[in-house]
């Protein structure tokens, strides 16, 4: 690996010393005016800018030849050049994040709508049926429903338990209504209680809501906090700083070739990609768990159709609510003997009403809303969304190189290579921090990930669980999903053959120790200088290339 990049960096500086050697003498004293151009258009002083070239021994980042820039330029625009792509990151993060939340919403607003209009109906119909067994047992609706608002919304709520005891406060409440007549003690309604499940007072509704509604409130819910999760993690990945190695290849890949005299000279493709992927070396490390949390997030959806979908579930609560009550009513008599043979005859309330004196109580039967399709809509909306974003993080420096970077359209001749006007010649890195071990134009240590990603990978790792397990109609707790420690630790994630090793530039590749001795090139284009017309670090550049060829080339005796 080391031998081929060598080779390629061998190549890549013969071409650069080619270039270098057909530049006119007569640069020395070009004029300065279209680098003041830009210089002013950002915003900064042109008293900083020289007249004319200058030798650029001060130069830091760009290649060291006859300059416009400034150390004070150099530092200005590195540091513009790192707060201009930090920009042009937060802009396509901020495009992902407007997307996942209008999302959120969306859904987050169609299955409370689907509650709210289920309450509703119930408060319209339940009274006229049902009286006083309604009236004065309202509240306990209304707090049926705000819970299961807050299950929706996240709150720590179990949602079996949070049905269970719903059903057994109803149960006490409208055993005493239908038996005014009888002293009920609390200590006989414990009694009560303790049968219920063996005498099933409601018949099959609670056990087919409960059934039903964990299947579809989960994957509603695990749904929604889904598209919350992601958005959160672009969030905080957006807020990761880039660093210092970074800053200084942007700052080469924009605006050397402005200092060296060459601003119509647009970054090399391949070029601007290899500085990105190093740059984003750790957030395109997000790609497989953002992928396992989209793809399960789209597998979800199913679970929104059929008799026990959300769509169905979610808006039919009350018609499970009327069929236990009616049963109820139907089955009173047959209950009552079985509570008083299990739990004894209760005392007569001297106070309590005659038979005559009951309200005669009706039934009531509710036929289940057709579908608006609202919710097929938006299931396809974000169906298609979620694909178009599964590549983001590797797909952003292509991106970013394209739309940010005014990227050449093709590696030729007159694009912008990062120390003349030339083709590039290094191959283009893979994705991830491991395969920036030998990338030519960022130095990267792969055995020290960044910790905030690393988190970020964890929680998307975290919230893929979730959604699998509520698939399959589990509400799987959101600390209890821990069977990756990637949240602590350097170098994790990274091989074996490749964490014990540092990714050193001027080790594996002999780049680094010659960039501050290319000197800039001239734009004058049909003007062929000798190779004595060459300025002088040219010609330093020349005898230390000469080197290291021939210590390549030289044979290993034994």
């Amino acid at each position: 690996m080391e031998l081929r990049a060598r080779c390629w960096w061998l190549l890549w500086a013969a071409a650069a010393l080619a270039a270098c050697a057909r530049g006119d003498p007569a640069s020395k004293s070009r004029s300065c005016g279209e680098v003041r151009q830009v210089y002013g258009a950002k915003g900064f002083s042109l008293s900083d800018v020289p007249q004319a070239e200058i030798s650029g021994e001060h130069l830091r980042i760009c290649p060291q030849g006859y300059t416009c820039c400034t150390s004070e330029m150099e530092e200005n625009l590195a540091n513009r050049s790192r707060s201009e792509l930090e920009a042009a990151l937060r802009d396509s993060s901020l495009a992902l994040q407007a997307m996942l939340a209008a999302q959120l919403r969306s859904f987050d607003d169609h299955f409370q709508q689907l509650l709210n209009s289920s309450e509703h109906t119930l408060q319209a119909a339940f009274p006229g049926a049902f009286g006083e067994l309604y009236t004065q047992n309202a509240a306990a609706f209304r707090d049926l429903y705000a819970e299961l608002r807050l299950y929706h919304r996240g709150a720590g709520l179990h949602l079996e338990d949070t049905l269970a005891e719903f059903w057994a406060r109803l149960l006490e409440r409208l055993f005493k209504q239908l038996h005014p007549q009888l002293l009920l003690p609390d200590d006989y309604l414990d009694c009560l209680g303790k049968q219920a499940e063996a005498l099933r007072p409601f018949g099959e509704a609670p056990r087919e809501l409960r059934l039903r509604a964990a299947r579809a409130f989960v994957a509603a819910r695990t749904f929604v906090q889904g598209l919350g999760v992601a958005g959160e993690v672009v969030r905080k990945v957006a807020q990761v700083p880039l660093g210092p190695e970074c800053s200084r290849a942007v700052m080469k890949l924009v605006y050397c070739a402005h200092c060296l005299g060459v601003p119509g000279a647009r970054p090399c493709p391949d070029y601007c990609r290899n500085v990105l992927k190093g740059c984003l070396a750790n957030q395109a490390d997000l790609d497989a768990e953002w992928r396992n949390l989209l793809d399960s997030m789209v597998i979800i959806t199913d679970k929104f159709w059929g008799p026990s979908g959300a769509e169905s579930v979610i808006g039919s609560v009350h018609m499970w609510l009327a069929e236990a009550i009616n049963t109820l009513q139907d089955n009173k008599d047959t209950l009552t003997a079985k509570v008083i043979q299990g739990c004894g005859n209760p005392k007569v309330n001297p106070q309590g009403p005659g038979p005559e004196e009951k309200r005669r109580r009706g039934k009531l039967t509710l036929q289940e809303k057709p579908s608006t399709g609202a919710l097929e809509k938006l299931v396809s909306e974000a169906k298609t969304q979620l694909r178009d974003v599964q590549d983001f993080w590797i797909s952003l420096p292509g991106t970013l190189c394209s739309e940010k970077m005014a990227m050449s359209p093709a590696s030729d001749d007159r694009c912008w290579n990062g120390m003349a006007k030339g083709r590039y010649l290094p191959e283009v890195m893979g994705d991830g921090l491991a395969n920036q071990i030998n990338n030519p134009e960022v130095e990267v240590d792969i055995t020290k990930p960044d910790m905030t990603i690393r988190q970020q990978i964890m929680q998307l790792k975290i919230m893929t669980n979730r959604l699998r397990g509520a698939y399959n109609g589990n509400d799987v707790d959101f600390q209890d999903a821990s069977d990756d420690s990637s949240g602590s630790g350097s170098g994790e994630g990274c091989p074996d053959d490749l964490c014990g090793r540092r990714a050193s530039k001027k080790s594996s590749s002999s780049r680094t120790p010659l960039t501050h001795a290319l000197p800039g090139l001239s734009e004058r284009e049909g003007h062929n200088a000798s190779a004595t017309g060459c300025p002088q670090p040219c010609t330093l550049l020349l005898l230390l290339l000469l080197t290291l060829v021939l210590a390549v080339a030289r044979p290993r005796w034994r």
